[in-house]
């Protein structure tokens, strides 16, 4: 998917909205054990097709479905075939956050890229560019880095100051990456509880897509990430896991995560169309 693919599925549905589908067996709704032999898979089914028309992108979070072994891999397998078969339009994430030295970037590429036809990866940039590059040798598929994360922890390395330039590792990270790939197939995750932090990431960053989890369940506002961090093509995919695919763990969880979902992309409707980057009349509230 090119950027402004990407863009254009913004306009079209009037959000910036990725659904994180950080599915935990301990957390499905218990009917579904009783109703199929594939729990995990007809969850996913069912939270996609309830989502589908709101957000844009999918991002499955693969710890969720390794701790399951051989068959979370292919619960996940088959989750992804069933977004790419039924909403082609949708832009699959893998929250993979994999970065090791260069041969072995190639196999985890090889595996998201070349068989499991995912359009993007998290990728860990600290051993630095021959443990990314391996990720770029496919057309068409996109690299998100790591750059400042949402976590407590991200205080303990990702905002040390280099002794010379006074620069943040983080700042080092995302000046260093611009010769690694550019605004066409590199994105970087940005934790939506840094969000004060989005305007001086933008004047290194400008034009780029920014991968933004920590709202909702993590604390999040959508609204300091879109003041700071909208750019002239929005540049902006919103996670959101627990606080929609967890909003009910009853008959009608489905239901309730579109509720939830439908939430966030109007309020993501009204910061587009505040900012000018859509042409489309608004949508009547329901």
């Amino acid at each position: 998917m090119t950027k402004q693919e990407l863009f254009s599925n913004i306009q079209r549905k009037k959000s910036f909205l990725c659904v994180g589908l950080d599915t935990d067996i301990s957390k499905i709704p218990e009917h579904l054990f009783d109703a199929t032999e594939d729990p995990v898979f007809e969850f996913n089914k069912a939270i996609v097709d309830a989502t589908a028309d709101l957000c844009v992108a999918y991002k499955p979070n693969l710890a969720f479905y390794e701790s399951l072994g051989w068959e979370g891999w292919d619960v996940l397998d088959r989750t992804v075939s069933y977004i790419r078969e039924r909403y082609p339009d949708q832009f699959i994430i893998a929250d993979a956050k994999r970065g090791d030295i260069g041969n072995t970037s190639a196999m985890y590429a090889r595996t998201f890229f070349g068989n499991m036809d995912f359009d993007a990866i998290t990728v860990a940039p600290y051993m630095g560019e021959d443990s990314v590059t391996p990720f770029f040798g496919y057309e068409g598929k996109w690299v998100i880095l790591l750059a400042l994360t949402s976590n407590r922890g991200a205080f303990d390395f990702q905002f040390v100051k280099d002794a010379g330039t006074e620069e943040y590792l983080f700042e080092k990270v995302l000046k260093t990456s611009q010769s690694w790939g550019d605004e066409n197939n590199m994105m970087y995750v940005v934790g939506a509880t840094k969000a004060g932090m989005l305007s001086d990431i933008r004047r290194i960053v400008p034009g780029h897509f920014l991968l933004v989890p920590g709202v909702g369940a993590q604390g999040g506002s959508l609204q300091e990430v879109a003041k700071y961090g909208l750019n002239s093509s929005c540049g902006l995919l919103v996670n959101s896991s627990r606080q929609i695919i967890y909003a009910s763990a009853e008959k009608d969880f489905a239901g309730q995560a579109r509720s939830e979902a439908e939430k966030v992309q109007r309020e993501m409707e009204e910061l587009l169309r505040n900012a000018e980057l859509l042409t489309t009349p608004k949508t009547p509230n329901p």
